[in-house]
């Protein structure tokens, strides 16, 4: 421990390690420890359902995000969602045209927008093919992690 830093410091900042580091991370994270001396963050998440055969998840330190709330998506309709917490970008850049409008035909991965967490920017991309209907959130706006972003048609629907 430092010298003039008692535990609770010591403790936020691993955690302000910790959060920047899962922010960069693409995917779920299976497991992060930090230690400063004595004191030690640890996050772990669930193992998902595919695992290899015989593996336990273990209880995890620090809870997952629980999902945004908002109303249910209608039914047909697909959502994409914001990877992470932070603010979201529907372009590049300030004044650039967004990467895509109502109207648009998209394919799996191909990045709609962009989250910006930490100073880090985190492409949204989609993972179905689909028909933008809505953009659920406007440009420059705070997002939760799993937050809906924008509404699909599936493209079964629209014959793509």
């Amino acid at each position: 421990m430092s010298a003039g830093q008692g535990p609770d410091a010591v403790l936020d900042g691993l955690r302000r390690h910790a959060h920047r580091l899962v922010a960069e991370l693409a995917g779920p994270v299976r497991r992060v420890r930090l230690r400063s001396g004595e004191t030690v963050l640890e996050v772990e998440w669930h193992v998902p359902a595919q695992a290899a055969p015989g593996t336990e998840p273990a209880p995890a330190a620090v809870p997952e995000p629980e999902p945004a709330a908002g109303p249910p998506p209608e039914p047909g309709r697909l959502t994409v969602r914001a990877p992470v917490v932070g603010t979201f970008y529907r372009a590049p850049e300030p004044g650039a045209a967004p990467f895509v409008s109502v109207g648009d035909l998209i394919r799996p991965g191909q990045v709609v927008g962009i989250v910006e967490a930490m100073k880090l920017m985190n492409e949204v991309t989609a993972d179905q093919a689909g028909r933008v209907v809505e953009v659920l959130v406007d440009d420059g706006q705070p997002v939760e992690y799993d937050q809906p972003l924008l509404a699909l048609e599936p493209a079964g629907q629209w014959g793509g």
